[in-house]
């Protein structure tokens, strides 16, 4: 983020034979990156109960992953510049196996957390690479179609995540999810350093702003910590959750006052200046950090609540991507024509997709998986008309030599949506099944029942603990179909920020950048 996108040097054009390969080997890259998004979501009670540790500790493996993401992100572009495109991309995939078999391996949750970030710090650089290396080996012509193919990845990963992660998990164990990535990322790797040598990019020793990135670790690092455990030590009642938020809001000060006045920031809030830009970012992270949530809570009620294996879990959570495969090309074709204001396509996706989130508040235990999947599916029709036009509009409003920082903050903030979602929903969710435990618990009537049960030869411990057992299982379903309504609000005010940006000016060129 720091510097610009790397220009390809005359000369160092593949064949087009090599030019097939090599973008085989980029797309297969990409989906590995993004399946490793969602592939562990369905797994966490697998995770769990294997290390024996709380769900809401097993969801460390998501927000670990996350946050390093976030972290490494705005370095891509300075990697780039000091070592080369080409070189970055190959070296990150051989880091991003290596931590994958360190994941695999993990006998407990901290060697797990720290072999996911190790995941995380190599798995950052991995996309930006993979779609700056298409734009630079492909001609003009057959640009867009491997582009497409790319995009296609990106929106196959996060389907394919919750059924082939739920599917291991339950046929082999939680550790496959993390060991099947290494012989894809080795082999990629070794493909990618033959066919990629040719493609050459300006190196040069850009300047770093150590200082920007170490406030940025700090701060980020606290934060992971008061989102990890603060809801294990009753937020901020505890003084170490207290003060360690003290000192991310601190940290978070000093950071943006330090971006905002360094010559070579690693992180470029000046482009906040364009209204367009900032309205589309915080609707991507409102946006994206609702969708995400459901993600967290539906495949943990499923199994915990419901009894569904991970991989039938998988398959309910996966239906929206599959649906949004269906209408990713549509979108793309009305986003690159330019006829349609994609602020009406956007604000349409995220209506639809607030609908459809508002179909769940209204799940009970006796529905059926069709019923459950059913919502979810119909959500992921609008999810592409919310996503690539929303990455357009962002980069075509910020200025040309802006696009590579504007990108990658694009990418940052969506990350961290990622992480603060998680620990929100499941903060609200865990409250709201207290409190909603006591509110059934206060009208039940439970007398007709007990005569009913200790008719049938049971005791009264196991009356009281079948009693329980059910006001446990209504109040966890409509804490979570009241969280469906708060991401459904949260999406609606997504829609709203939208509309404080202008309308936008279509910038030549920058149709290829929309996936």
């Amino acid at each position: 983020m720091a510097s610009s996108a790397p220009q390809v040097v005359p000369g160092s054009q593949l064949t087009v034979r090599q030019q097939w390969a090599a973008g085989i080997i980029l797309a297969i890259s990409n989906f590995m990156v993004v399946l490793d998004l969602t592939i562990a979501n369905v797994s966490v009670p697998h995770i769990a109960g294997n290390l024996g540790i709380s769900l809401d500790q097993g969801t460390w493996v998501i927000t670990s992953y996350a946050v390093a993401e976030a972290v490494c992100v705005p370095l891509t572009g300075w990697l780039a510049t000091r070592f080369g495109a080409a070189r970055v991309f190959t070296m990150a995939l051989l880091g991003f196996g290596a931590f994958s078999l360190l994941c695999g391996l993990s006998p407990t949750l901290g060697v797990l957390v720290a072999a996911r970030i190790g995941q995380g710090l190599f798995g950052a650089p991995l996309m930006p690479m993979s779609q700056t290396l298409m734009m630079l080996i492909f001609p003009p012509e057959r640009r867009a179609k491997f582009m497409a193919v790319w995009a296609m990845t990106t929106l196959l990963g996060p389907a394919m995540g919750p059924i082939v992660g739920g599917w291991i998990s339950d046929n082999w164990s939680w550790h496959w999810i993390f060991l099947i990535n290494v012989p894809i990322a080795v082999g990629a790797s070794v493909a990618a350093g033959l066919l990629l040598a040719p493609v050459k990019t300006p190196v040069f020793r850009a300047p770093i702003d150590a200082v920007g990135l170490g406030l940025l670790i700090f701060w980020i690092g606290c934060l992971q910590i008061v989102l990890d455990t603060g809801r294990d030590h009753d937020w901020f009642a505890d003084p170490t959750i207290l003060l360690l938020a003290i000192a991310s809001a601190i940290g978070f000060v000093v950071f943006v006052i330090w971006e905002l006045t360094e010559e070579h920031p690693v992180v470029d809030l000046r482009v906040f200046r364009h209204v367009g830009f900032a309205s589309g970012v915080f609707t991507m992270t409102l946006a994206y950090g609702a969708f995400f949530s459901g993600n967290v809570i539906i495949p943990q009620w499923l199994q915990s609540v419901m009894g569904y294996s991970a991989q039938n879990s998988g398959m309910v959570t996966a239906s929206s991507a599959m649906a949004a495969l269906i209408t990713a090309p549509i979108a793309g074709k009305l986003s690159g024509s330019n006829k349609i204001d994609p602020r009406l396509m956007i604000s349409g996706g995220l209506l639809w997709i607030c609908f459809t989130t508002l179909l769940r508040s209204h799940w009970t235990t006796d529905d059926t998986m069709w019923g459950y999947a059913f919502p979810i599916f119909l959500q992921g029709f609008g999810m592409p008309f919310f996503f690539i036009p929303l990455t357009t509009l962002v980069l075509n409003s910020v200025d040309p030599e802006e696009t590579a920082s504007g990108a990658g903050l694009q990418a940052f903030m969506r990350t961290i949506a990622v992480a603060v979602s998680t620990s929100l929903v499941l903060t609200y969710w865990g409250n709201r099944q207290r409190d909603m435990h006591n509110e059934i618990a206060n009208i039940l009537n439970p007398d007709q029942a007990t005569t009913a049960l200790g008719n049938l030869g049971m005791g009264m411990d196991s009356i009281r603990g079948y009693i329980n057992g059910l006001v446990d299982t209504q109040a966890i379903t409509v804490a979570m179909n009241n969280a469906s309504v708060m991401a459904a609000i949260s999406v609606a005010l997504a829609a709203a920020v939208l509309w404080l940006a202008p309308k936008p000016v279509p910038r030549q060129g920058m149709e290829g950048m929309a996936h």
